[in-house]
This record gives structure tokens, C-alpha cells and sequence, in this order.
């Protein structure tokens, strides 16, 4: 019966640990992570949970007889949030599984 104990407590700590990782998901979704291109005239933020909320563009950038420079520009801006959000997300969801060998995380 003595093992029943250990089972009932490390139910318990699992359950912690389920709710404290819930906790840490909301806490980064309400993130906000800034990218830039060509010296900040492009800008765009990100969720933690890596959806773009919002794209803001100096009107100076904006060329008509080149757009392409322009994607080039919101591609970075975005790319470079997107993955300031991914390293913010592995360090605040990594501390969880220090040591686990577990797909996803």
C-alpha cells in the first residue's frame, strides 16, 4: 500500500505542474515581441504565441516602383519577431522539461 502514497503525490505534482505550464502559455500569449527592418521603418509585432498582431510601415519605405523591397522588408520584420517569439517561448516552456525527452516541447 505504500506505494499508493508516492503515486497519490506525484499525481498531485503533476497536476501542479499542469497548471503552473497553463499559466506560463497564457503569461506568453500576452507577449508582445517586436521585429524590425531597414533601421525600424518596418515593424511588426507578435504574440507569444506567435501570431502577428500588428504590421506598422514608415511611409518613407513605401516605393511604388519597388515593392519588392518592401516584402523583402515585412518578411524580415517578421521573421525576425517570429523567431525572438520562438526563443522567449523555449525558455519559458523549457524550464517544464528540463531533462525530458518529450516531442513538441
Amino acid at each position: 500500500m505504500r506505494g499508493m502514497g508516492n503515486m497519490q503525490g506525484m499525481m498531485k505534482q503533476m497536476q501542479k505542474m499542469q497548471k503552473k505550464m497553463a499559466e506560463a502559455q497564457e503569461e506568453l500569449g500576452e507577449k508582445r515581441i517586436e521585429g524590425t527592418a531597414g533601421g525600424g521603418m518596418v515593424k511588426v509585432i507578435v504574440s507569444g504565441h506567435k501570431e502577428v498582431l500588428e504590421v506598422q510601415i514608415d511611409e518613407e519605405v513605401v516605393d511604388p516602383d519597388d515593392i519588392e523591397m518592401l516584402q523583402d522588408l515585412v518578411l524580415a520584420a517578421t521573421n525576425e519577431a517570429l523567431k525572438q517569439a520562438e526563443e522567449l517561448s523555449s525558455q519559458t516552456m523549457g524550464q517544464f522539461t528540463k531533462g525530458l525527452n518529450l516531442p513538441g516541447f
